[in-house]
């Protein structure tokens, strides 16, 4: 049996060079490269800031913030390995959720007569808007596959359109307040948090799932006779994945609600505050435990389902793709559907956090979804891009933005040093390829 390092399995890395280290690790190295990106862009912002940036309080903030670009980006990279762009997500996400708001606000409790919070309006709410998400997305799908129209112009025109039928219905009116139980998805502390119990079992339980998921890959890899990690590799890969879980979780539980919070945390349960204040910690949020769910279930349809692999033999070669019996167009309508779905998911989160739809919610996100999608890996050749390539890459975009007005970087600066950012993705992009060509 074959094994990806020159060591016997079980033996340690004693006298290895760098590059068959990493071989033996068998790990991305792009992503390795973004990661070490990302920890420069930490430090360096960490030390401009006087400390303030790698404060648990900080980098809790920075993962809620980051869960609606990274699921947004997560569908975008399907539409791009598939040789398609979607520019009309951003006006989406801010249509779905005014007629989200509109369903607990108004339609259900004043239209109907039903009242306000009642238990099943946040579930009528998420439905209406996951199921008009998947209609709006399979219609421009359809467009696009059936119509022969380029995605480009498709999109730009459901940019418009999305837009437009916000300020035609809505006139730039402020819907609020939300359903109460709605409002845990938007991930305030103390409201849409885990807290420290429930966080470090989801902890647990996510290096239990780690260990099992490495350890049965491994098995089925040598029942199939393809070269596997030596022993000492796989652990190292493990314990690396699990630390960096429970790092994660102790500095969401490191975050503590604010005094005002807490206060009224101690009377509604009856606490008697001490004289130095309460410090009761937050935990995971909500949105960053559905974010990882949406990474998960994406990355599965990606590279385990018949679907994601008709995507991206599709990205590769249309033609051959539809030679090989792959229903090209029904494909390509599903990506649109299923892009559609998750502008659904990143509209509950902003309307939850905001308590309300406002107009300019959703401006711009389409750029931060393709930004974030090709910092990840996505090539705008098509056939090649990873999931979690561009929820790092949702990470570095936010970690960028939240820097830049930690420092006091202003708005119009922010957007060119992004726009540079972006350009420099792609170029390097381009560069590798042609490397990898010659």
């Amino acid at each position: 049996m074959t094994e990806t390092s020159p060591a016997k399995d079980g033996a340690g890395p004693a006298r290895m060079s760098p590059g068959s280290l990493l071989a033996s690790l068998d790990v991305d190295t792009r992503m390795l490269g973004m990661a070490g990106a990302l920890a420069v862009i930490w430090l360096g912002f960490n030390f401009m800031s006087g400390g303030t940036f790698l404060t648990a309080r900080n980098l809790w903030n920075l993962s809620v913030q980051s869960s609606a670009v990274a699921i947004l980006a997560t569908g975008m990279v399907l539409i791009i390995v598939s040789r398609n762009i979607d520019l009309s997500l951003g006006s989406m996400v801010g249509l779905l959720g005014y007629i989200m708001a509109m369903v607990q606000a108004v339609w259900i409790p004043t239209t109907l007569g039903l009242g306000f919070d009642q238990p099943y309006t946040w579930v009528v709410a998420l439905a209406v808007g996951v199921s008009l998400g998947a209609l709006f997305g399979a219609l421009q799908g359809w467009i696009v596959s059936y119509g022969g129209v380029p995605s480009f112009i498709v999109t730009l025109g459901g940019f418009l359109v999305w837009r437009g039928l916000i300020f035609r219905f809505y006139q730039g009116q402020t819907i609020a307040p939300m359903d109460k139980t709605f409002q845990i998805i938007g991930g305030a502390p103390g409201v849409g948090s885990a807290g420290e119990t429930v966080s470090w079992a989801i902890a647990l339980v996510a290096c239990a799932a780690i260990t099992y998921s490495f350890v049965t890959s491994r098995r089925r890899r040598r029942s199939y006779g393809f070269p596997v990690r030596p022993w000492w590799a796989m652990a190292t890969v493990i314990v690396a994945s699990c630390g960096a879980v429970l790092a994660a979780v102790w500095v969401a539980n490191h975050y503590y609600l604010p005094p005002a919070l807490a206060t009224q945390y101690a009377q509604a349960h009856g606490i008697t505050e001490p004289q130095g204040g309460l410090l009761i910690p937050v935990g995971i949020s909500w949105p960053v435990l559905i974010m990882i769910g949406v990474t998960i279930v994406m990355t599965v349809i990606a590279n385990r389902r018949r679907f994601g692999r008709y995507v991206f033999a599709i990205g590769g070669n249309p033609e051959a793709a539809e030679l090989g019996g792959i229903n090209v167009r029904r494909t390509l309508m599903g990506t649109f559907a299923l892009m559609g779905i998750l502008c659904a998911v990143s509209s509950a989160f902003l309307t939850a956090r905001l308590n309300s739809a406002v107009t300019g919610a959703g401006v711009q996100l389409e750029l931060y979804a393709i930004a974030a999608a090709v910092i990840g890996g996505t090539s705008f050749s098509g056939g090649i891009g990873t999931i979690p390539g561009a929820v790092l890459g949702a990470v570095v975009m936010q970690s960028l933005q939240s820097g830049m007005a930690l420092v006091g970087v202003d708005s119009p600066t922010q957007d060119v040093i992004v726009g540079v950012v972006l350009v420099g993705a792609v170029w390097l992009d381009a560069v590798f390829r042609r490397r990898a060509a010659r």
